[in-house]
């Protein structure tokens, strides 16, 4: 097999390198060494060990054991585990026992919710058909798609799936559904004939490519590229090779965690020599107090509050049609700054829907959108139907009777299977209240024909029959006449009809043409020579309109801060319409495929951030505009439903996929699938993700000053020489127990009310800013001086080490009960409107205080973590001690609540640590700082 690949590689290059769409037929014959009847059997065994097998290669999956350890590869584990030995060396083994634990459970569940990369590239292979007929030493036979070989011949039928990449040697009103690989919003109707070399993948006409969907029509054509060569392959080969960045969050808390583990060795190391050179412990009590400072100094309970707040918003977004499948993209969904979006489907309702009809002397409007017949035709604001006239009622009748889709009514309701387009020409003659079409049979018919850009039927009549002709306007206006029986002549003619169509194109709208005609009655059937000489009916215009809710949801992430940009497979006036009706581009803000194909990676850069719609795109542009808007310092999320937006989706620090249109590989890429394909559900989740950061920010306010409390007791008695307040196993109850089960409430805090309103987050904003650093320190020292207090007032009055012990730790916890309350509000006071919004604060009080009942008065417990049952009177002191910490913190809120709003007001905001930032607006109004924080409201 390794020989295989080899020659698979090397071969395929002198196939795969080729423009098979730019060569003549008999060119490619010459080429492939190969004929209409085929290779033989052994030719194409041959073939087979030169080029390998028509499949993608499968990546081998990471040792699930190493994929385990990685998940203890962080260096504040590191400290732990440390920490952890020294214990066990000391003989401590209850200690040693908790940290390995608590280790473990943590890496358990990292394995669990860990996501397999692979199976996107499995997902591919599973897009590929397991048959396909072919042509061998002139026979027609069925092989296993696997043992295709360049040369091939293969026949092709509506609804095949294409086994490789094909040039087309034969095409009958064949079309192909290609938007899974190039973003195309219709079938494609193909020909046999030669495209320019330069041609995207999107324009090669003469191509049946690896994965599509044959839709109509029938086709022959020679295998060109097979496996890993095909276009399919290539996208495949590049999802190998795109580097998935970590999420925004986990990379601040890398950095996080890697400056906590610095400070702690480095506390850790002053305190030992302070303890030992100058204290004098005893080198056992010593190496106990340093692991005690390492363990109260590291947030063991961050992790799993992270995880409960990620989790909760996964439900919460799972009820408003966003499945998030990587918990960590929760919240990087606040953070994004740009949301890159496809058009079809997503900001559009992936339904055509006519829009104007053109006679020579009328133009008519119609409502309504979809192909549900719902709305109604206007002439210069009056309702028209069927009886208006009669070129309007022929109109109807042509563009209904020279249809194949089906419309069936059940009830009150219709609905309407078929061509895109032809369901939007039924739906509108409905809504102009012609129903003919049930009734009517075809004598005859000339089915469309990529090449004639035509169809027509042949339509019985009680005095004569009518020939009925639609399709390409430029096709149908050489076929037609034009002698003002509709209306005037000076607007019955070619030139004057160019003119509409040329008008009605720059709108991005896809327009149809139709012409009738009279026969006798002895007319049967319908020659080509009979469909000239037509007399032009006029043209019917239609869109796929966008979405209503994308158009208020793209203003509110305007309003947000957030850019939006469309990048899809459309052309270029069709794209621009769009994202003119969708107010995401004005003027001529739109850049297409081809000109992005010049451009190097740093012009891209300019390009990608000066530009707002992006048409005839490939998978590559997709993925390169992507990491273009990364290099600008922009956190991207990407929209995408098909296989060409696989790897743009792998790359970006979002990736959508849609839920209802979406491929396998697709949802495999992404971070998030939306169950509803509807990119206004994509800025409630922005919304949503930064009300869970602001909860995030609210769990480590609460968690750190907690740390930093028993941290500041446990080296303030190293510096004062004295025995140890806490012991690292109670450290561990607190900050495991205790902490976990009240921060556990702020997941469920309501969203702030400026969250719809304000700036995203820098990309490189700390996690800490200068607000919580003030507030985490100032907390920490309040907290551990009452704590030390309490300790030193007990010894005092003749307590022994064990009671004052667990005074000390209940008097943590108490500070914890109080400041939950605190935190639930950063700078606004704590009772007032909105104390009792969210009872899970309460439930959470309850249970620690039930908790630690059983802590201090249960006897296993006292033997477990060396404490004393609590008398009335200490318990009283410890509450009282509690709500004394809870009022003071109070007290700085209103202070710092009262300079940050004074220094608001002079256009800056609070920061203890530097001068006044000023602020200034920005073009949309949403407030940007002129230093690094954008907002003062990124303290929330």
């Amino acid at each position: 097999m390794k020989t295989k690949d080899t020659k698979n590689k090397k071969s395929s290059n002198s196939t795969g390198q080729v423009h098979w769409h730019s060569l003549p037929v008999d060119e490619i014959y010459r080429r492939l060494d190969t004929s209409p009847e085929g290779l033989t059997d052994k030719s194409a065994e041959e073939r087979s060990l030169k080029y390998g097998w028509n499949k993608l290669p499968e990546k081998s999956g990471v040792n699930p054991v190493m994929k385990f350890l990685k998940h203890f590869d962080n260096l504040l584990i590191y400290i732990l585990l440390i920490a952890a030995v020294i214990t066990a060396l000391m003989g401590n083994w209850l200690v040693t026992g908790v940290i390995f634990g608590v280790e473990l459970i943590n890496a358990v569940i990292g394995y669990i919710q860990e996501n397999k990369a692979e199976r996107a590239i499995r997902g591919i292979s599973n897009m590929l058909p397991g048959h396909a007929k072919v042509i061998r030493s002139s026979q027609t036979k069925s092989i296993l798609a696997e043992s295709l070989v360049p040369g091939d011949i293969v026949l092709l039928k509506a609804g095949d799936k294409i086994p490789a990449d094909i040039r087309l040697t034969e095409a009958t009103n064949m079309k192909i559904e290609e938007a899974v690989l190039t973003g195309e919003s219709l079938p494609v109707n193909k020909t046999t004939e030669v495209f320019p070399e330069e041609s995207l993948p999107a324009d090669r006409k003469c191509m049946a490519y690896s994965g599509t969907l044959v839709t109509n029509g029938i086709g022959t054509g020679i295998v060109v590229c097979t496996g890993v060569h095909t276009q399919i392959g290539q996208i495949s080969k590049m999802m190998e090779d795109v580097q998935t960045l970590s999420t925004p969050l986990m990379r601040k808390f890398d950095r996080f965690g890697k400056m906590l583990a610095i400070a702690i060795i480095f506390l850790s190391a002053i305190f030992f020599m302070l303890g030992y050179f100058i204290q004098g412990y005893a080198l056992n009590e010593l190496f106990l107090i340093v692991v005690g400072i390492a363990v109260s100094l590291i947030p063991e309970g961050l992790p799993v509050l992270m995880t409960i707040t990620l989790a909760k918003g996964v439900l919460k977004m799972a009820k408003q049609n966003a499945i998030i499948r990587k918990l960590p993209s929760v919240e990087t969904l606040g953070e994004v700054t740009v949301i890159c979006s496809d058009k079809t489907g997503t900001l559009t309702k992936n339904e055509m829907t006519v829009t104007d009809v053109l006679l020579a002397n009328k133009q008519y409007t119609v409502t309504g959108v979809g192909y549900s017949p719902v709305g109604e035709i206007f002439d210069n604001g009056k309702k028209v139907a069927m009886g208006e006239s009669d070129g309007f009622d022929e109109l109807l009748q042509g563009v209904a009777l020279c249809s194949n889709s089906e419309a069936n009514k059940s009830g009150d309701e219709w609905s309407i299977i078929g061509d895109p387009t032809e369901s939007a020409l039924l739906s509108l003659a409905l809504k102009g209240g012609y129903y003919g079409f049930k009734n009517n049979k075809r004598l005859d018919i000339i089915p469309f024909d990529s090449s004639q850009k035509f169809m027509a039927v042949l339509i019985p009549g009680e005095h004569f029959n009518t020939i009925y002709l639609k399709g390409a306007p430029e096709k149908v206006l050489e076929m037609s006449v034009f002698h003002g029986s509709i209306g005037q002549s000076d607007t019955n003619s070619p030139e004057w009809w160019k003119e509409q169509l040329s008008s009605l194109a720059s709108e991005g709208k896809r327009i149809i043409a139709t012409a009738s005609k009279k026969v006798p009655l002895d007319y049967k059937n319908i020659l080509l020579s009979d469909v000239f000489n037509m007399d032009f009916l006029g043209i019917v215009a239609m869109i796929d309109p966008p979405r209503q809710e994308a158009i208020k949801a793209i203003e509110q992430c305007h309003q947000a801060g957030v850019e939006v940009k469309m990048i899809t497979g459309d052309h270029t006036l069709t794209a621009k319409a769009i994202g003119e009706s969708l107010n995401i581009v004005k003027e001529d803000n739109v850049i297409s495929g081809p000109e992005l194909e010049k451009l190097s990676d740093i012009e891209l850069e300019a390009v990608a951030k000066k530009y707002q719609v992006f048409a005839r795109t490939t998978p590559e542009h997709k993925l390169r505009l992507v990491k273009a808007l990364q290099s600008n310092g922009q956190i991207v999320a990407m929209t995408g439903d098909g296989v060409n937006d696989a790897p743009a989706l792998k790359r970006a620090d979002v990736g959508i996929a849609m839920g209802i249109k979406g491929t396998d590989v697709t949802k495999d890429s992404a971070e998030m699938i939306l169950a509803d394909d509807n990119f206004a559900t994509i800025a409630k989740a922005v919304f949503e993700g930064r009300s869970i950061y602001d909860n995030l920010k609210k769990s480590i306010l609460f968690v750190l000053p907690t740390n930093g409390a028993e941290g500041f007791v446990m080296m303030a008695s190293v510096l004062i020489g004295g025995h140890m307040p806490i012991t690292p196993l109670q450290i561990l109850w607190i900050n495991l127990v205790t902490a976990v089960t009240l921060g556990f409430a702020l997941a469920f805090e309501p969203g702030e009310p400026n969250v719809t309103t304000r700036p995203p987050r820098k990309p490189n904003e700390p996690i800490l800013d200068g607000f919580l650093i003030w507030r985490i320190g100032f907390v920490s020292v309040l907290l551990g001086s009452i704590t030390l207090m309490v300790h030193h007032f007990l010894i005092q009055f003749g307590a022994d080490y064990g009671h004052a012990r667990s005074a000390a730790v209940n008097t943590l916890v108490a500070g914890e009960v109080f400041y939950l309350l605190n935190c639930r509000y950063l700078r606004e006071p704590v009772l007032g409107k909105g104390f009792f919004s969210n009872p899970k604060v309460f439930y959470a009080i309850s249970s620690v205080v039930l908790i630690q009942l059983f802590f201090t008065y249960t006897p296993f417990m006292n033997i477990l973590f060396d404490t004393t049952p609590l008398h009335t009177r200490e318990l009283t002191w410890i509450l009282a001690a509690g709500l004394l910490f809870f009022i003071i913190v109070e007290i700085e809120k209103m202070i710092t609540k009262k300079i940050f709003d004074n220094d608001s007001e002079k256009g800056g905001y609070f920061n203890p640590f530097k001068k006044i930032v000023p602020i200034r607006k920005s073009e949309n109004g949403t407030m940007k700082s002129l230093w690094s924080n954008p907002s003062r409201n990124n303290f929330m």
